[in-house]
Parts: structure tokens; C-alpha cells; sequence
């Protein structure tokens, strides 16, 4: 899950998106738990001109798992979001819906493995709570105020 300043989709937006509607209360969808790690697009650009290059010298296309090496749950995003607007005392409403999912078929845990781009060079400069806490912050300073 890549986040980043520009993004106009994905949780990090669609809590800012949320909150800037209702900033008493912020709907989660599934229990909260579900736990991913997240690569802010700084890293992730870093890692495909990595493999660019890599590609250029050796005359051969590589496939690489691109990610930060650990998750960050939902929650824990809720709150690095309602942190990032300057926004106390939000009540976090889960949904669970779907045995803690937020919808059918979303995956509940996801860590990829990076070691095959490592053994390249690469690694991501930020976790996933930092990658989220960059991109919350990137993206209420480029929204602005709410209207």
C-alpha cells in the first residue's frame, strides 16, 4: 500500500476525507485490526529507479515485492490521521461486517517479502507508522482547510 502526498483514494485519504465531514466521529470499516504495511512514495519511487537501473545494466528485466517490512493496523491509522488534523477526542466506530474485514475479500494481513530487493540495495527509509504519519501530514497541508 503506497501512500503519499498525492493520493486521492486509500484509507489515509478517505479518513482525511471522513473527518473533514464529521470530525466527532470517524467510521472504520471491519474491526480496526486489519494490519498491512504501508511504503510512503518516496521509497516506493527509490525502489523502482533501483530496479530501472538494475534492469538497464544487466540487459534483463527483474520482478521485485516493493513494501516496508512491517504493518500498521487500521486504528492505529485512525489515530496517526485524527493526530496529523490536530483533532481530539473522535469517536472511532468499527463496522465488522465481515469477520473483522472491512469487505468480502479483503485481506485481513498482508506483509510482503522484500529480501530480493534488499539483496540489491534497497530498503525503505521509513516504516509503516512513519510512511503513514508523512503522508497524513502531506495530505491535510495539501487539502487545506475545509471549506
Amino acid at each position: 500500500n503506497v501512500v503519499g502526498t498525492r493520493a486521492k483514494h486509500g484509507v489515509v485519504y478517505d479518513f482525511i476525507a471522513k473527518l473533514r465531514r464529521n470530525p466527532q466521529e470517524l467510521e472504520v470499516l471491519g474491526d480496526g485490526t486489519q494490519a498491512k504495511s504501508y511504503l510512503h512514495v518516496d521509497d516506493c519511487l527509490d525502489a523502482l529507479l533501483l530496479s530501472l537501473n538494475d534492469a538497464f545494466c544487466k540487459k534483463a528485466v527483474e520482478i521485485y515485492n516493493i513494501g516496508s517490512e512491517d504493518q500498521l493496523n487500521v486504528i492505529r491509522i485512525a489515530e496517526t490521521v485524527t493526530k496529523a488534523m490536530r483533532l481530539r477526542n473522535v469517536r472511532i466506530r468499527t463496522t465488522r461486517p465481515h469477520g473483522g474485514r472491512a469487505w468480502l475479500g479483503d485481506i485481513k494481513k498482508m506483509q510482503l517479502d522484500v529480501a530480493k530487493i534488499k539483496r540489491h540495495g534497497w530498503k525503505p527509509k521509513r516504516n509503516s507508522e512513519e510512511a503513514v504519519r508523512l503522508a497524513a501530514e502531506q495530505l491535510v497541508q495539501a487539502l487545506g482547510p475545509k471549506n
